[in-house]
């Protein structure tokens, strides 16, 4: 046999040694604690926590051992923020804007009044800076975080009565979440912030007149179509809502690379199926709030300009007070307008 015959058998031996991919340990198990924000009764986004906690098992072949826990039975929904930041609850799946009280700035990363729908806030969240914002805020306090799921409008409202004009709407005591509060403020009306699970006996009681929640798929779930028979359109406080996934610095330490990628890509996966379905599901359940003797409304245009008028006051106070909202603000408003040419040319009006 020629030498080089031979040397060349041999190189080709050789080369599964050289390049055959190395052989990775076993992750090890990691056990984790998550917190829902929402009862898992609740439509859309109950089975929504319960997906991410089945994907994560599947994924990491049960190496994250992960655990749901409805809305307050490790601590309250409200204190999510602080007790994944001190460690004594590991993961919280969740939405930023719960803790404005800390600073309004987290409510940018949750929805944004008169703001994108679902595609162009992802844009600006995945590919505009949105995120990496998002990660260096929640930073301060403690957290890793992880943009974790994301629905189409939600609704304007229930309310006992009907709203004909502005006035109707001072006095008002009406639950109401994120930056579209501050709005609702400025045109007379008391907001306060509920979790998901308290809002129907506030209203029953009347402790509160009005309440806005979320899709109709999840307020049907909630009933508060027994209270209320006036449910307003559009949700233009809420265009499109992030859901992120809070997981404590301690136990984001004990996942391997490997599994943090895991997390992310799950993430990525509950997204487009909590997208989906809720664009999927939004007509059966009107059809049956409308059954239960509820009238929809949409509101009229004069309404829509209060609204937005009141925003851009709110936006502009807002970015004076808080450093980290403006940072927030000012990567938001040049991202839409650079991607105004494709919203104008690309979609139909």
């Amino acid at each position: 046999m020629p030498r080089w015959v031979s040397w060349l058998a041999a190189a080709a031996a050789a080369v599964p040694l050289f390049f055959a991919p190395p052989v990775e340990a076993q992750d090890k198990r990691v056990r984790i604690q998550m917190a829902g924000a929402f009862p898992s009764t609740t439509g859309l986004l109950g089975p929504t926590q319960l997906g991410l906690v089945e994907t994560l098992r599947k994924l990491s072949n049960n190496t994250i051992d992960i655990r749901f826990f409805e809305p307050g039975a490790l601590v309250p929904a409200s204190q999510y923020l602080d007790a994944v930041g001190n460690g004594s609850l590991d993961a919280a799946w969740t939405v930023s804007g719960f803790w404005t009280g800390k600073d309004i700035a987290f409510a940018m990363y949750a929805s944004v009044p008169f703001g994108p729908e679902a595609g162009e806030y992802l844009a600006w969240m995945k590919h505009g800076g949105g995120e990496q914002l998002m990660k260096e805020l929640h930073a301060k306090y403690n957290v890793e975080v992880v943009p974790c799921g994301v629905i189409s409008p939600e609704t304007s409202g229930w309310f006992r009565r009907e709203i004909k004009t502005l006035d109707d709407l001072k006095g008002l005591k009406m639950r109401f979440f994120g930056l579209g509060a501050n709005v609702m403020q400025k045109l007379g009306v008391s907001t306060q912030l509920l979790q998901a699970g308290e809002i129907f006996q506030a209203l029953q009681l009347g402790t509160i007149d009005a309440t806005e929640f979320s899709m109709p798929v999840m307020d049907l779930t909630l009933g508060f179509h027994q209270v209320a028979k006036h449910y307003y359109f559009p949700g233009w406080h809420q265009m499109s809502t992030i859901n992120e996934l809070i997981v404590s610095k301690g136990k984001w330490a004990e996942l391997s690379e490997t599994q943090k990628e895991m997390i992310r890509v799950a993430c990525d996966a509950t997204m487009l199926r909590q997208l989906a379905e809720g664009e999927a599901v939004q007509a059966k359940a009107m059809r049956e709030i409308q059954s239960k003797g509820v009238t929809l409304h949409r509101w009229p245009k004069e309404f829509l300009d209060a609204f937005e008028k009141a925003w851009k006051e709110v936006a502009a106070e807002q970015a004076e007070k808080s450093p980290e909202f403006k940072k927030a603000w000012d990567s938001y408003s040049k991202f839409r307008q650079e991607y105004k040419i494709w919203r104008d040319y690309g979609y139909l009006q």
